[in-house]
């Protein structure tokens, strides 16, 4: 009897297993009923079945990553470039998706990949090697993306992104590229330095202009100050030669000493009794009648 009841509890325990299943909240299902699609993406929680004649099958609702490997594509002006890019995709229609492929995950993939295959060609082709290199990849990859949604809404998956991971230049290209690079950044050094001349020349120019003012402005000034200075002596010496011309003499032959006494080789050749020394002979400290003229040097 006991044997018995333990053999009715084995069958209903497989039976209960055989009837029920579980969803996660990371998993897509879909119901069959005798090889028939039945009930599709069923809410998360316990689920009954007709065990021989409903099986479930599941998928993975999560976002996966499909890797491609890198391939070579052409630029608007036929140059290569080695691009190594990935896609972020998802099951959205799990229905769609198990009729487009049967639920292979990896025909799912290798059609994917062909599609993003075609958008980046076509979208490489669009531009020249430069605007790629320098920053329109994010450009192209929103391209690529939207161009491949409607194509993978066919396959009931959700394409989330499309990223670059990497471009590299065939080595013919990339040596192409660095001289036209090189060549374009000499341009703008030449360019730099031409302007730089240039400019230096524009302000060793000004910088001549404007001494030659300074100078000519400084002598005029000078030249006035100088003028106006002999004016006012001359007007000084007019005057004191009113008041005393005996003293004027006299300082006019003091200057007219110490003007031709200077230097250590000072040499006259003079007569005795001549009027330069009229100061020098005089007795006494009498002035003389008349002021000494300057003599000539002996050469």
């Amino acid at each position: 009897m006991l044997r018995i009841a333990g053999i009715a509890v084995v069958v209903i325990g497989i039976v209960v297993a055989l009837s029920t299943y579980t969803v996660d909240e990371r998993e897509r299902v879909i119901k069959f009923a005798l090889g028939e699609l039945r009930e599709v993406d069923q809410e998360p929680g316990l689920h009954f079945k007709f065990p021989l004649i409903q099986n479930v099958e599941k998928f993975d609702a999560r976002i996966m990553t499909l890797n491609i490997p890198p391939d070579r594509f052409l630029t608007s002006e036929a140059k290569n470039i080695i691009v190594d890019f990935y896609a972020k995709w998802r099951i959205n229609d799990v229905g769609q998706f198990y009729r487009a492929t049967r639920g292979d995950e990896r025909l799912a993939e290798e059609r994917l990949s062909q599609i993003l295959r075609d958008g980046m060609r076509n979208e490489f082709a669009r531009y020249e090697l430069q605007d790629v290199v320098a920053g329109e990849r994010l450009t192209i990859m929103g391209a690529v993306r939207q161009a491949a949604l409607e194509t993978a809404l066919e396959l009931g998956v959700d394409l989330v992104d499309v990223r670059i991971r990497r471009m590299d230049l065939p080595d013919e290209v990339s040596e192409s590229v660095f001289d036209r690079m090189r060549a374009e950044r000499e341009r703008v050094a030449q360019d730099f330095r031409a302007r730089g001349q240039e400019e230096a020349e524009r302000i060793r120019s000004r910088a001549d202009r404007d001494r030659t003012v300074i100078l000519a402005n400084a002598y005029r000034d000078s030249e006035e100050i100088r003028g106006e200075g002999d004016a006012r002596a001359t007007e000084i010496l007019g005057a004191s030669f009113g008041e005393d011309e005996e003293f004027f003499r006299f300082y006019r032959s003091l200057i007219a000493y110490r003007n031709s006494l200077q230097g250590e080789n000072s040499t006259f050749v003079l007569e005795p009794n001549s009027e330069f020394f009229q100061f020098f002979n005089a007795p006494g400290g009498e002035r003389p009648s008349r002021a000494p003229q300057l003599p000539q040097p002996a050469e």
